[in-house]
């Protein structure tokens, strides 16, 4: 595999999954870790990732200020956050997860909605707190340098004390059989304390995202209640998942 062919296949696994392992890329590329890394670099100072200790995270990641052109399937990420908020109802306490898809639903949120939001997401928090007319709760903690986002047992401890009417979880990697996995420990351990705490579980993802798998299960799919994408629910690419009774959206 050529260099160029080789970097494409690199960027194109952080911009879907956000977040990706040297060690995983190493293995799936069948490459030595050195040539990753190599690669890695160079993709950094062209400015298309963020090379962080061990990986490397998309440039969405971090983004408050919005930029279209550096949101990765933006128009697709736009389409799921419409859906979503049609769930949203006044007077709801609802929780959200971090990523650029739950990032675009609160910077779109109608002006009149009146909710209260929770997140462990600091970029989440800070466009949430924009909204004229709904309040937010930052669920605070050990906040995590590559992330963003709130992790340790103080999260943990919250989240098993409230009951949200509705979970609006983001997605790394998610399949019919192997249900929601991530690849971060800390995350899943957040992700599965939002799962056990919510009356109602949504996941919002890209189409391009179904049918993968990473190294750590979050959950078996029948867990949750919708599944969110971009994509006509009838649509051929999502049998598998219609017939686990989830409603599509």
């Amino acid at each position: 595999m050529l260099k160029k062919e080789r970097q494409a296949l690199i960027l194109r696994e952080i911009n879907i999954h956000n977040k990706v392992i040297l060690t995983d890329l190493s293995a799936k590329l069948e490459v030595s870790e050195d040539t990753v890394r190599r690669d890695l670099q160079e993709l950094a100072e062209a400015g298309k990732i963020i090379k962080v200790r061990g990986g490397a995270l998309s440039k969405s990641y971090h983004v408050y200020s919005y930029k279209e052109n550096e949101i990765y399937a933006y128009q697709e990420k736009t389409i799921i956050a419409r859906k979503a908020i049609t769930l949203l109802r006044d007077g709801m306490l609802v929780l959200i997860s971090g990523g650029s898809t739950n990032l675009e639903l609160a910077r779109i949120l109608p002006a009149d909605l009146r909710i209260t939001f929770l997140t462990n997401s600091l970029s989440t928090a800070m466009q949430l707190q924009e909204h004229p007319n709904s309040e937010t709760i930052f669920l605070g903690g050990l906040l995590s340098k590559t992330t963003g986002i709130a992790v340790g047992g103080e999260v943990v401890r919250t989240l098993h004390d409230i009951k949200p009417d509705l979970c609006l979880m983001g997605v790394n990697g998610i399949d019919a059989t192997e249900g929601l996995t991530e690849n971060d420990f800390e995350v899943v351990t957040i992700k599965k304390a939002m799962l056990e705490s919510s009356k109602k579980i949504a996941a919002l993802t890209i189409a391009e995202k179904l049918n993968s798998v990473q190294n750590l299960r979050v959950c078996k799919l029948n867990h949750l209640d919708y599944l969110i994408t971009e994509l006509d629910p009838a649509k051929e690419e999502l049998a598998k998942y219609r017939e686990l009774g989830i409603e599509l959206m």
